[in-house]
C-alpha cells in the first residue's frame, strides 16, 4: 500500500482521500486552512456511516480508514514519502500551476503528480513543471466516494508508464478508470455533459418547453437507457445509416452556439444562482433543495451498492 498525499482539503479532496483509506492506503490531506483539516476526518466518517448504512462498505472497517487519514498544513511535510500526489484544489490554472511547479520541487522523481481538475488542460497546468513526465491528469466526478468513474488524462509530454501506474493504481481501489487519448478542455465526459447542458439552456431560452419538462424529457426518456446502453452503443443498434440520416436534417437545429446562453448569464447577473439563492432555472425552497441533493445520494447509493 502506497501513501497518498492529497493537496486540497475541501469536498473532493477528502472525498478523494477517503477513498484510498478505505482500500488500505495511508493518505496525509494538505490544505492551508486549518478549519477546512480539521471538519475533513468528521465529513470522511459521516460519509462512510452512510455508506455503511446501505451496505456499500462494512461498518467494522470506518474506524479504521479514519485513523489512515493525517492532515497538515505543511506541503513538504504531507508529500513525504508519497508515491502518487493528487491536487483537489481551485479551477484556477495559475493556482495549479505554481502547486505543481512546487510539487515538482518536493517529490522525488518517482512521485506521480495528479491534477483533479474537470476542464483545464494538463499540458498547460505542467508547463511550469520540469517532470512534465510524471504530471497526469485524474477527474474524479462529484461526490468522488460514490460516482466510479475517473478520467485518466495524459499531457502532450506525460509518459506513458504514469498513465499506466495511475490507471492501475485506481482501479485497484474499485473505481472504473478511463484512458482519455488526447488533452483537450473538458476531456471526455465534461464535454458530453455541457453539450446537453447547452442544448437544455437553449431549448428553455428559445421557449420549446420550461426547466421542468426538459428534465422530465432526460429522466424519463433517454435518460433511463443511458446506464445500460451509450450513445455510440446506441447508434449502431439503431444503424449507423438511420444515424447519419437523423443527423442530416437535426443538426443544424440544434444549438451550436461557442458562447454561453444569454439567458444564464443573465440569471447570474440577477443573483440567481439556483439552489443556494432559492432561485435559478426554477424556484427552490430550502427543504425543496435539500431533497433533491438527498434523493440524488440516495440513488447513487444504491447504484454503487448494485455495482
Amino acid at each position: 500500500m502506497q501513501k497518498i498525499a492529497i493537496i486540497g482539503a475541501g469536498l473532493m479532496g477528502h472525498g478523494i482521500a477517503q477513498i484510498f483509506a478505505i482500500n488500505g492506503h495511508g493518505v496525509t490531506l494538505v490544505d492551508l486552512d486549518e478549519n477546512i483539516l480539521a471538519t475533513a476526518a468528521a465529513g470522511i466518517r459521516e460519509n462512510l456511516e452512510l455508506m455503511a448504512d446501505h451496505e456499500v462498505v462494512d461498518s467494522s472497517e470506518i474506524d479504521a480508514a479514519v485513523a489512515r487519514v493525517s492532515t497538515t498544513v505543511d506541503a513538504e511535510k504531507g508529500v513525504d514519502g508519497a508515491g502518487f500526489v493528487i491536487e483537489a484544489v481551485v479551477e484556477n490554472l495559475e493556482v495549479k500551476q505554481k502547486i505543481f511547479s512546487n510539487l515538482d520541487r518536493l517529490c522525488p522523481p518517482s512521485t506521480i503528480l495528479a491534477s483533479n481538475t474537470s476542464v483545464i488542460s494538463i499540458t498547460e497546468i505542467a508547463a511550469n513543471s520540469e517532470g512534465k513526465q510524471r504530471i497526469v491528469g485524474t477527474h474524479f466526478w462529484n461526490p468522488p466516494h460514490l460516482i466510479p468513474l475517473v478520467e485518466v488524462v495524459p499531457g502532450d509530454e506525460t509518459a506513458p508508464g504514469t498513465v499506466d501506474a495511475m490507471y492501475d493504481l485506481l482501479k485497484g481501489v474499485g473505481k472504473h478508470p478511463v484512458k482519455v487519448k488526447k488533452d483537450v478542455p473538458g476531456f471526455v465526459a465534461n464535454r458530453l455533459q455541457h453539450a446537453l447542458w447547452r442544448e437544455a439552456i437553449s431549448i428553455v431560452e428559445r421557449g420549446i418547453a420550461d426547466a421542468a419538462t426538459v428534465d422530465e424529457c432526460v429522466r424519463y426518456g433517454f435518460g433511463l437507457r443511458l446506464p445500460a446502453l451509450g450513445p455510440m452503443e446506441n447508434s449502431d443498434m439503431v444503424g449507423t445509416d438511420l444515424t447519419l440520416a437523423i443527423h442530416d436534417y437535426i443538426l443544424k437545429h440544434i444549438e451550436s452556439s461557442p458562447d454561453p446562453s444569454p439567458l444564464l448569464r443573465e440569471k447570474v447577473e440577477k443573483g440567481e444562482f439556483g439552489f443556494k439563492s432559492g432561485q435559478g432555472f426554477q424556484s427552490w425552497s430550502k427543504a425543496e433543495a435539500a431533497e433533491r441533493r438527498m434523493k440524488l445520494q440516495q440513488y447513487l447509493l444504491k447504484v454503487v451498492k448494485d455495482l
